[in-house]
Parts: structure tokens; C-alpha cells; sequence
């Protein structure tokens, strides 16, 4: 089984923890959290971030964040390798597809949690929208 990292802005990560505790209990036991506070450099998340891995005793790890770019997911991908998958954006559909999937391996669990979190965007637009505007 793959262990769950998740490394987002404060207080994002523990919010999505409680979101998974909630829904999936028994699953989220697996689900790591690391808050970034402002005063936090991406040197210290991949501290902690490291440190949270190797106590997790998992030989795999799919580390979720929030925003590509951004010191959490910075700080991940100095991480990533043949252990450690990052991926970005996440959201509660990418997280729980995450937990319900972590038996799988490493490969299969990033593709599962990415679909996840990409069939979770969903837009019911409403008729009496304006026209498209072009960009020119």
C-alpha cells in the first residue's frame, strides 16, 4: 500500500484531512499532512516532508499539493523519484480517489488520483450565459 502525503498552504492540508477522516476513516489513516506557513522556506517542507515519508514506513509515497508553482509543491518535487510521485492542484475528488486507491501501485495510484481529480471539476452552465468573447 502506498502512503498519502498531503502539502498544502495552511491550514488547507489538515481542512482535507478532516475532509478524508470524515468520509473515509478507516482509509485516512494512511493520509500525512504538512501545513506551510508563511514563514516556512521550501528547505524546511522538504524537511518535514522527508521526515513525514520516513515515518510513515510506506516503501511508496503519492505526495498531493495544492498549487503548481508554489512553495509547497516546490519543495515535493526536490522529493519525487522512484518512491515519490507528486501530484498538483489538489482537490477533495483527487484526494479521495487517492485513499480509496492506495492498494494500487505508485503508477496506477497517480493515474487514478489525476482522473479523480479532473472528473471532479464539474460545470453546469446555465443557458442564459453572454456569447463567448474572442481574445482579439
Amino acid at each position: 500500500m502506498s502512503g498519502l502525503l498531503l502539502i498544502a498552504h495552511a491550514p488547507l492540508a489538515s481542512a482535507l484531512k478532516q475532509v478524508a477522516e470524515h468520509t473515509f476513516p478507516h482509509c485516512s489513516l494512511q493520509l500525512s499532512v504538512l501545513d506551510v506557513t508563511p514563514e516556512m522556506g521550501a528547505d524546511e517542507v522538504e524537511f518535514r516532508a522527508r521526515a513525514l515519508i520516513e515515518a510513515s514506513g510506506h516503501l511508496q509515497t503519492l505526495v498531493l499539493t495544492d498549487v503548481y508553482g508554489a512553495t509547497p509543491t516546490n519543495a515535493a518535487l526536490r522529493l519525487q523519484g522512484e518512491r515519490v510521485k507528486v501530484l498538483s492542484g489538489v482537490n477533495v475528488p483527487m484526494l479521495w480517489r487517492s485513499l480509496c486507491y492506495a492498494g494500487e501501485g505508485l503508477d496506477a495510484l497517480l493515474l487514478r488520483a489525476s482522473q479523480g481529480g479532473a472528473q471532479g471539476i464539474v460545470s453546469e452552465q446555465s443557458p442564459n450565459l453572454p456569447p463567448e468573447r474572442s481574445c482579439s
